[in-house]
């Protein structure tokens, strides 16, 4: 363990911290946690410094909460955008990436539901970035699916997304399962619908 990873644990709240680092995937352990949050709303800062640092074997644990605090209420998770946005590039495991693609979904629809631009260019560019690496690297199935999705909004203000979205969908499709084609299937067809 380095220095680095020692003082950034002991930093914050070990108790808390350990509750992150004893849940579980089960949906019952995460929203335990998130309601804890929800009550105690000054830890969110703590769980976004967990699961921001991919260093930390919890990381992604930390991640699954953050997805269901962003699914209830993305506005919670707006001042932390910035540094999501910054750490986006750095989330390798699965277990990371899968929430971290459904946050993207979440902010951006948020963002364009609103019809405010809570996000900057870059911001922007790096949700758009990482969604296209996990669509057209080796990530599972769900993740691609929310990076679809999330090009697809942003797509509606973007005028380049759609021509390099579609042929990506169509150049992988065969090689995807059932899910992912079903995903790509409907996105296709909200393209050529916003064409007409």
């Amino acid at each position: 363990m380095t220095f680095l990873l020692i003082w950034y644990i002991y930093k914050m709240n070990a108790d808390f911290y350990n509750l992150i680092a004893k849940s579980s995937g089960l949906r019952e352990s995460r929203e335990e946690i998130r309601d804890f949050i929800f009550a105690n709303p000054s830890y969110l800062k703590d769980l976004t410094e967990i699961a921001f640092n991919t260093k930390d074997k919890n990381h992604h644990k930390a991640c699954w909460i953050l997805e269901l605090i962003c699914q209830d209420q993305t506005t919670l998770f707006i001042p932390f955008t910035a540094d999501f946005c910054t750490v986006l590039p750095y989330f390798k495991k699965d277990s990371a990436i899968r929430p971290a693609s459904k946050i993207c979904l979440l902010i951006i629809t948020s963002n364009y539901r609103k019809n405010e631009n809570q996000l900057s260019e870059n911001q922007l560019q790096k949700i758009t970035e990482s969604c296209f690496d996990w669509l057209i690297n080796n990530t599972k199935v769900a993740s691609k699916c929310y990076s679809i999705r999330t090009l697809f909004q942003i797509g509606k203000q973007v005028d380049w997304i759609y021509p390099e979205l579609q042929i990506i969908l169509n150049k992988d499709y065969n090689a995807h399962s059932a899910a992912y084609k079903a995903v790509a299937r409907e996105i296709l067809k909200k393209i050529n619908n916003q064409k007409k």
